[in-house]
């Protein structure tokens, strides 16, 4: 049997060959290993072996803005750790803090220095004293970088080697098949040392997409995947990944270089001392998301992108029909990979992954909630000139306040139970802050910053919120401790492994969603019902097919669930845990 070290430098050696064929891949493996092992960080002798060891029952993640929560006298991260510390303690344990570095615009997702922490929310220390007590999740924005940053001005001025780290095209191209996810023009000229070039751009003028086919590039982020290391990171979400490699006259999204590439992190990460896990974030339909599990050997982790549009759907429609048959066509996460199940982040609801799910005609229905809700909709640009729906721009609060019916006094009650799914399904859940908060569309916002997602970033006064969460009476007090409660549960209970099995469980009614789980080592079974409707649902046992000889109760309300019983009734909205421990 080869040496340990031999077989990692033949097997990244024959990762590199696959993305740069033309390049000399020892060479280039070896410039790798110093960018992501510099001197004084040691490397495993042998890569971690997939495994479900790298979470459990008890991972549940916060998404949050660095200053989600201000006061205007102490730094936004020291906020957020006393927030962290003083309300979700025990109901999360990680955090994943959204781009703190310097940028330009995009609210952090146009990066002008990966190497420094934004000082309007504070340091390097701020963020190690974080991340000593929560997983944290970082952000590697791989695709592009500020306009107004150090690497694209020297690109302008022909500086070496930045003179060849952004993608380079011409109008004559033909562009036709790019996917698109904004509506702004592809292109942008900028005048450079060596005269105007059309610089890439996927997302906006401000954000310049870098040119991996450049090895010089990899080797760079390389090196800064090694510095959120270095800095307690463990959890390292590639954003916007399926438009990092282009090719000139094809559709530029999902490319097999950029699935490399993504293998090629893995590897490194593996090989790493410190956990790793590496997250995708693809808002785009199933069969794409999925692809990047790979064999095993991709991202750890991808988002679960049709979870936020189907649940909302599920909400308003009264109904978890589609809900439950787009449950029963997904496949258990491969050994050694999760979900990342949400309802709600930092962007909108996304619309892409309800392609091929929802009709049409209940999409708008969504829309027209969502618009009577004080919500707004984006566009992105179709290749054959024309426009749809990308996403839905409010706060998953406000949208569970009315139905396809209209309003009603189920507000409170239909949140929680969005939320309560998120829970219940295999994979780790991650609740926005802003859900944890009932925070209320910002509109205010979205009119100073003329930008829609601004209506769902809203920044909380630290002194005002805690005066209302530490008034049982208010919507924030009440949804914080609901959902604070049901995750601390949800931790204890070894059946809610983000691998443990999972059956959609058919309930002879369209308004009750039901999923079976069983732990790893099949002690223990959680039937999670939820009532996505406003009426009282009467189910009949038998379609639990509760074990006779074992005792079950509801982990929620506490009710003692008998199998002499015939049936189970669900309250308006209610959901039960019934489990056998």
């Amino acid at each position: 049997m080869p040496e340990p070290t031999q077989s990692f430098s033949r097997s990244l050696a024959k990762r590199v060959h696959q993305i740069y064929p033309d390049l000399d891949p020892d060479i280039l493996a070896s410039q790798i290993v110093d960018a992501f092992w510099p001197e004084g960080t040691q490397r495993r002798k042998r890569g971690r072996k997939p495994s479900n060891q790298l979470w459990s029952q008890k991972d549940a993640l916060l998404i949050t803005y660095g200053n989600s929560i201000v006061d205007g006298a102490h730094k936004p991260l020291d906020l957020l750790h006393d927030f962290l510390h003083r309300y979700m303690k025990g109901a999360v344990n990680g955090v994943h803090i959204l781009p703190f570095f310097p940028f330009t615009s995009d609210d952090g997702f146009a990066v002008s220095d990966f190497t420094a922490v934004n000082p309007q929310l504070g340091d390097w220390p701020d963020i190690n004293r974080i991340a000593a007590e929560f997983k944290l999740m970082s952000d590697l924005v791989l695709n592009h970088v500020s306009s107004q940053g150090a690497w694209f001005n020297a690109y302008r001025q022909g500086q070496a080697p930045y003179d060849r780290f952004f993608f380079e095209a011409s109008p004559d191209d033909d562009l036709s098949m790019v996917v698109r996810p904004r509506t702004t023009p592809l292109l942008q000229e900028v005048e450079t040392a060596h005269g105007p070039k059309h610089v890439w751009c996927t997302f906006s003028h401000d954000q310049i997409d870098v040119d991996f086919r450049n090895p010089e590039v990899l080797l760079e982020f390389l090196r800064i995947i090694r510095l959120h290391l270095d800095n307690g990171v463990e959890i390292i979400r590639l954003d916007a990944v399926a438009f990092l490699w282009k090719i000139v006259g094809t559709p530029s999204i999902h490319l097999q270089q950029t699935h490399d590439v993504i293998k090629l992190m893995r590897m490194l990460c593996d090989y790493a001392e410190e956990p790793v896990v590496l997250i995708t974030e693809t808002n785009v339909p199933k069969a794409e998301n999925l692809s990047y599990f790979g064999n095993r050997d991709e991202a750890h982790v991808i988002y679960n992108f049709p979870l936020p549009p189907l649940i909302m759907h599920a909400m308003m429609a009264g109904s978890a029909r589609t809900l439950a048959k787009w449950s029963r066509g997904m496949p258990p996460a491969p050994l050694g990979c999760a979900y990342l199940n949400f309802t709600a982040s930092h962007d909108g609801i996304g619309m892409r992954p309800a392609e091929g799910l929802l009709p049409e005609d209940e999409k708008a229905r969504m829309i027209d909630v969502v618009r009577e809700v004080g919500g707004l909709v984006s566009m992105r640009a179709l290749p054959d000139g024309g426009e749809a729906p990308y996403e839905l721009n409010t706060t998953f609060f406000d949208a569970m306040s009315r139905t396809f019916k209209g309003a009603d006094d189920w507000h409170f009650d239909r949140f929680v139970c969005s939320q309560t799914i998120v829970m219940s399904l295999e994979g780790i859940p991650a609740l926005y802050v802003h859900s944890m908060l009932a925070t209320p569309n910002d509109h205010d916002s979205v009119e100073k910053r003329g930008m829609n997602r601004a209506i769902n970033r809203h920044r909380w006064d630290y002194p005002a919120l805690r005066a209302r969460l530490e008034d049982p009476e208010t919507m924030q007090a009440r949804v914080m401790s609901a959902l604070c409660n049901r995750l601390k549960l949800r931790g204890e209970q070894v059946a809610f492994h983000p691998n443990a099995t999972q059956f959609t469980v058919n309930t002879g009614d369209d308004r009750v969603f039901g999923v079976w789980r069983q732990s790893l080592d099949r002690v223990q079974s959680v039937f999670a019902l939820h009532n996505v409707s406003d009426e009282a649902v009467t189910l009949s046992l038998s379609a639990l097919n509760l074990i006779e000889d074992e005792g079950w109760h509801d982990l929620l309300s506490q009710d003692a669930i008998g199998v002499e019983d015939e049936t189970v009734t669900l309250a308006p909205y209610q959901c039960r845990w019934i489990t056998n421990v």
